[in-house]
């Protein structure tokens, strides 16, 4: 599952950094609405991850004959990291800004390797925590 929560967390950042990219350049949004950009993205973020985890984690379980532990962990995961994802995928583009760095060069790849790494140690903190609820030690 790691293949699909990498490829979750980098779409949807970069869904998320390419709408506020997009949007600081025609200046429809300054950085006086980044908390404001930041919070709607966090929370649709949250969103589509407890849609995409509902679906998937049992999905997972029920038709794909995965463990009920390792499909709580899918379930689990999915929204933290659809949360990460837009939070920093939204943040990044005003942090450059904020510090005079071009955001369309750099929010792109800092995103990727943040969401990554950030969604890489979710899944095996949230695994440890969900595997020890079942009795299963790692």
């Amino acid at each position: 599952f790691v293949p699909l929560l990498a490829g979750h967390g980098g779409n949807t950042g970069g869904q998320t950094v390419g709408t506020v990219l997009s949007a600081l350049s025609t200046g429809s949004v300054t950085s006086k609405d980044a908390f404001k950009i930041i919070k709607k993205e966090a929370m649709s973020g949250l969103m589509v991850g407890i849609i995409l985890g509902a679906i998937v984690g049992p999905f997972a379980h029920y038709i794909g004959g995965i463990s009920r532990h390792v499909s709580m962990v899918i379930f689990c995961t999915l929204p933290l990291l659809s949360t990460i994802a837009g939070t920093l995928a939204s943040s990044i583009p005003f942090a450059c800004n904020f510090v005079g760095l071009d955001p369309a060069i750099i929010a792109a790849p800092a995103m990727t390797t943040f969401v990554d790494v950030t969604g890489l140690l979710s899944y095996f903190l949230i695994a440890n925590k969900v595997f020890k609820w079942y009795g299963l030690e790692l």
